[in-house]
């Protein structure tokens, strides 16, 4: 298991995790490359791909609810504890599987998986060493540039709390209009472009506070390594996998197997 990495695909609710575990599993069978999907979501219910390990096996929901007298909400947060406790169990699941990579899908709310105590103990159990963050933007939220500093600021709270190599793609690129995506592709390749516009769009916020943030941000390095990715169209998936060897083979390619 030790020469296995681990990418765990998360982002915000409707950022497209799910599919985009499923279409990076398909185009890496394109190039070669073998990868195995583990859903890690007990709430998940309809999944675009066949998961080889199935953290419903151990933990569901909807069981979840019943047997604690638990809301929706409530369940969610009891089930992200949980899957720490049933960790070793999906580890054995899975260790002595052969393949180059784990698709790691994690919970629809990334408070449950990026801010529960669980989380760390988790990666630690499916090996560190070898693990990595792909974290979505949701386009939707991207498009203002408020909405787009607020998803950096998430990225790297859940970088700094998880502790792993992280890359940041832009999810469902393939929903906005050609201006659109390259005012956000300009905004994270151009400091002051972010900054202007924050100030122009902000209002109320104080210059100095927009300084502090800013400095902040790019001291942490959330403004580098942004992809636009389209998992319709299975475009920037080579931009992910190019990050992946870079941080674990030096960029060196893996041999298809």
């Amino acid at each position: 298991m030790a020469e296995n990495i681990n990418i765990y695909f998360t982002g915000t609710a409707g950022s497209g995790k799910t599919t985009m575990v499923a279409a990076f599993k398909d185009w890496m069978n394109e190039h070669g490359y073998d990868s195995i999907p583990i859903n890690l979501d007990p709430g998940a219910e309809n999944l675009p791909y066949v998961p080889e390990v199935d953290i419903r096996h151990w933990l569901r929901l909807d069981e979840v609810m019943e047997q604690f007298a638990l809301g929706p909400n409530g369940a969610q947060v009891a089930a992200a504890d949980l899957i720490a406790i049933n960790a070793e169990k999906v580890r054995e699941g899975f260790e002595d599987m052969e393949t180059d990579y784990f698709l790691m899908d994690t919970p629809g709310q990334i408070e449950l998986f990026a801010f529960r105590d669980g989380a760390p103990h988790t990666i630690d159990v499916f090996g560190r060493d070898r693990s990595m963050i792909v974290f979505i933007f949701d386009p939707t939220m991207a498009q203002t540039p408020s909405g787009f500093v607020s998803l950096l600021m998430l990225s790297a709270t859940v970088q700094f709390r998880l502790g792993l190599p992280q890359i940041n793609v832009l999810g469902k690129a393939d929903t906005l209009e050609p201006e659109e995506l390259n005012e956000i592709m300009n905004w994270s390749l151009d400091y002051y472009a972010l900054y202007n516009a924050v100030l122009e769009s902000s209002g109320g916020m104080e210059k100095n506070l927009a300084v502090e943030l800013f400095q902040a941000l790019d001291a942490m390095g959330a403004l580098s390594s942004f992809f636009p990715v389209s998992s319709l169209e299975k475009t920037g998936f080579e931009d992910i996998y190019n990050v992946v060897q870079q941080v674990f083979s030096g960029g060196e390619d893996l041999e298809p197997r």
